[in-house]
């Protein structure tokens, strides 16, 4: 099958490339940078430059390449395109992703429609922001949380944007949950053993965690089978902030970290890290397990974070 990966240099489009060439598929894969061409060919794809909101670069890229199925991965959530990580001012640093997520899909589908691409896949994103209401562990049939009047709200509604169009064309979304494995550990990590990572208040909130490389598994597997609709690409194990924080400060040889009253993080971290702390919801796998086959090499975090960081 002919795939185009768009952002194939990402973190994750670097773990899914390779598993779709060692299945035989044909791969195209894009950078916003020339310098990362060598890399994705190193991969197995034939790579490409592109903007992604460029609409004329994406329908030439698109053109050329003939694909069967489009792959959207495209974000610019890394420091070389939005600086450090800022929850406390998320509309900031997520301005240049929630782009990719409204015009770059947009640009996407219109260069799928005009080619004729049957099959279109794309990231969204389900780790700690399920609705806030009800129990603690969301499915596919419950909306991503507005975060209105947040930081988040944004990148809440460019979320949604990609939930709507792309179900809408036929294609699939993938909420993936928070990603860990090679290239996505020290952003979260460096924090951790600086202790500057606390649980706040009660660590109630649950998240919902994968490792980059089931991640991409199930990618490749809604590629192949088509799949349509949207699927929560988390693991087995949903967890509240007061376990999964601890465990990973252990895991990393850090100490335990500190735990903060909410009206002390608010005004440090924002509303938002206190959010996701303190009343988070994370997402159940059983629908990606159910219809695409899904098996994860890593169906706990518990199990992941030690692989990566022991």
């Amino acid at each position: 099958m002919r795939v185009f990966v768009a952002g194939g240099s990402g973190v994750l489009g670097r773990r899914l490339v390779p598993q779709l060439v060692a299945r035989g598929h044909q791969v195209t894969a894009t950078t916003t940078s020339s310098a990362k061409l060598e890399v994705l060919e190193h991969l197995g794809a034939e790579a490409v430059v592109m903007d992604g909101l460029d609409a004329a670069a994406v329908g030439e890229a698109v053109a050329k390449a003939q694909p069967e199925v489009i792959v959207h991965q495209m974000t610019a959530i890394s420091a070389a395109h939005a600086g450090k990580p800022d929850m406390k001012h998320m509309d900031r640093w997520f301005a240049g992703t929630n782009r990719l997520r409204t015009e770059g899909t947009d640009h996407l589908l219109a260069a799928a429609e005009a080619t004729g691409v049957t099959h279109f896949v794309a990231q969204g994103y389900g780790a700690w922001n399920g609705r806030r209401e009800g129990g603690w562990v969301k499915t596919e049939q419950d909306p991503v949380d507005p975060m209105t009047g947040t930081p988040a709200e944004p990148g809440m509604k460019a979320i949604s944007h990609v939930e709507d169009v792309v179900v809408k064309a036929g294609g699939a979304v993938l909420r993936y949950g928070w990603f860990y494995g090679p290239g996505a550990n020290d952003d979260l990590v460096e924090p951790v053993r600086k202790r500057q990572f606390p649980v706040v208040g009660s660590g109630a909130g649950y998240c919902s965690w994968v490792h980059l490389d089931d991640a991409a598994s199930a990618t490749v597997l809604a590629v192949e089978l088509g799949a349509k609709g949207v699927f929560d690409i988390v693991d087995d194990d949903p967890a509240p902030a007061s376990e999964w924080l601890p465990y990973l400060a252990s895991v990393a040889g850090a100490k335990r970290p500190m735990r903060v009253p909410v009206w002390l993080a608010r005004p440090l971290a924002g509303e938002v890290a206190v959010t996701m702390m303190t009343e988070g919801r994370g997402f159940s796998n059983a629908k990606a397990k159910r219809e695409l086959g899904w098996e994860l090499r890593y169906p706990s975090w518990r199990q992941g974070f030690k692989a990566e960081l022991a």
